[in-house]
């Protein structure tokens, strides 16, 4: 999904990708710049190694998260790095930020799986649902899980009301909806708070689910942004350009660094 075509249709929601590689992955992810958007990558199988100045280090696998706010302007992409893990596989999502947040400051957590909370077979990657909220500091009104449903069993997910931008998305496995969702797949529901069961018959199913409120504003984009208004863009993108030419200068005295930070 991307923020030209399927998000547009269930916009908070407006990118996502389901990555899959070798655990030289993190390493041929280059610098590049955010404005606008919050980022959630989720790990399905495998880990990777997380290392930022302001939180830390430790381990993102099954069920951990990193979360990025990039507001006004950010360039990252080089604080994560290969786990212990032969493979990994993940997603990222992008999620469209209100007018409050798309120009506020960036705000970066690094959560390793015990911190994320579960709800059945559901790890409540964001929001709150059937009284558990989730320590990720996003906007409320919206709800991220990543769930595995073993083999012969099956789930509903009741939307909270009001939450009528829903999809889903499977990274292995066969889910049944009843209609067949095979790996890699994407469905968008019709808008909506209706239940929905889900069921894995012949083998575990792992998917990631999205439900929120929608989005009431215009998608305004650009190469690696999207705000509500050109205005909100155009100040975000002279603002990335800026942090550009200092993340330049810092690379060029720091050419024998291993470990780039976020800039901001």
């Amino acid at each position: 999904m991307s923020p030209s075509d399927l998000g547009h249709l269930i916009k908070p929601f407006v990118f996502l990708d389901l990555f899959d590689g070798d655990s030289s992955l993190p390493e041929r992810m280059p610098m590049h710049p955010h404005s606008g958007i919050a980022t959630i990558t989720v790990i399905t199988e495998g880990n990777m190694h997380f290392d930022d100045a302001d939180s830390g280090t430790g381990t993102i696998d099954y069920g951990g998260v990193e979360w990025m706010r990039a507001g006004g302007g950010v360039w990252h992409g080089k604080e994560m790095s290969a786990g212990t893990s032969k493979r990994v596989q993940g997603f990222q999502l992008w999620i469209a930020l209100p007018p409050e947040l798309e120009s506020a400051s960036v705000d970066s957590q690094y959560l390793e799986s015990h911190a994320i909370p579960q709800v059945g077979p559901a790890r409540l990657v964001i929001g709150a649902y059937q009284g558990v909220k989730s320590p990720v500091r996003a906007p409320d009104g919206i709800n991220y899980l990543l769930v595995t449903i073993p083999a012969g069993e099956s789930w509903t997910y009741v939307p909270p009301k009001g939450h009528e931008s829903l999809w889903l998305s499977v990274s292995r496995g066969t889910l049944h909806l009843p209609e067949r969702v095979n790996m890699g797949e994407m469905v968008v529901f019709e808008p909506g708070s209706h239940a929905i069961t889900l069921e894995a018959k012949t083998e575990d199913a792992v998917f990631v689910m999205g439900s929120a409120k929608p989005h009431p504003y215009d998608l305004a984009l650009g190469n690696y942004s999207v705000h509500t208004n050109a205005k909100a863009l155009q100040a975000a993108e002279a603002k990335i350009e800026e942090i550009g030419g200092r993340l330049r200068e810092y690379l060029k005295k720091n050419a024998h660094s291993t470990a780039v930070p976020v800039f901001k």
